[in-house]
């Protein structure tokens, strides 16, 4: 479980003025949920997640993970940012592999990277180089090499916003069969309202600068969940009604 209290973050802009990223979130998530976090462009979305990750720290309140304070990064959370970020020299299955050689496992860590692949659909592209890779194969890589030390907790920020629109509905069917398969607590950051409410049980709607949270919406759909069925279902259009009212009644708030 993750939970923060009261928390602020204030950065120094490095000519003399302090801008509050933060203020006052106190926020529970619970374990092997899929929560999505949304707001406006510099709501503090990302600021959370790598307080989370113990690569922010904190300016006050409380930051807790399962109990114990977070001021530092943590074997039980992987990470995923927007850009795949996978080393160009390596091949699919060393990059996955890349974070159990790190951690110095010598288990049974290229099975571990094979069983990741091939849950994710990519067997038979172990040997290819990310530059042989779509768009799309490649975020897959990158959230198997997220999981490849099996993490409590995956963050990920804005993973597939890159993406064209079809690629981005594809990886949320596969983000949403790979939690299935091996459910984790997974905190997302996303600017799309439609995606937050496909993926997740809960989404948190935060504040334009400084973030505070405004609501926490249960979403109450059936899993699985398809496209097809889901965007007609009276619960997704009650919440994503819900969701753009609250961004757009606190729009240009500031302070």
């Amino acid at each position: 479980m993750i939970s923060f209290e009261h928390l602020g973050k204030i950065f120094d802009s490095g000519d003399g003025r302090r801008v509050t990223a933060l203020r006052d979130v106190t926020l529970t998530i619970e374990d092997a949920q899929i929560v999505s976090i949304v707001g406006p462009s510099g709501c503090g979305k990302s600021t959370l997640l790598r307080i989370i990750g113990g690569l922010e720290e904190r300016s006050s309140g409380m930051a807790m993970l399962d109990g114990t304070p977070i001021d530092r990064p943590s074997s039980s959370i992987g990470f995923m940012f927007q850009s795949a970020t996978l080393l160009p020299w390596y091949t699919v299955l060393g990059n996955v592999m890349l974070p159990l050689s790190v951690r110095g496992d010598k288990g049974n860590r290229e099975k571990r990277a094979r069983d990741l692949l091939e849950m994710a659909g990519l067997a038979g592209f172990e040997q290819s180089y990310p530059y042989q890779l779509s768009g799309g194969m490649q975020q897959r890589v990158a959230v198997c090499r997220a999981l490849a030390a099996d993490p409590d907790v995956l963050l990920m920020d804005e993973p597939f916003g890159a993406l064209d629109a079809l690629t981005r509905e594809h990886m949320n069917l596969e983000l949403q069969r790979i939690w299935q398969l091996s459910p984790k607590t997974i905190v997302l950051v996303t600017h799309s309202i439609s995606e937050a409410v496909f993926l997740s049980d809960r989404v948190v709607v935060m504040s334009p600068r400084p973030g505070r949270v405004l609501d926490v919406i249960d979403v109450d759909l059936p899993r699985p969940r398809d496209f097809e069925t889901t965007i007609g279902l009276p619960e997704y259009l009650r919440v994503t009604v819900k969701i753009r009212g609250l961004l757009n009644s606190h729009e240009g708030i500031d302070g």
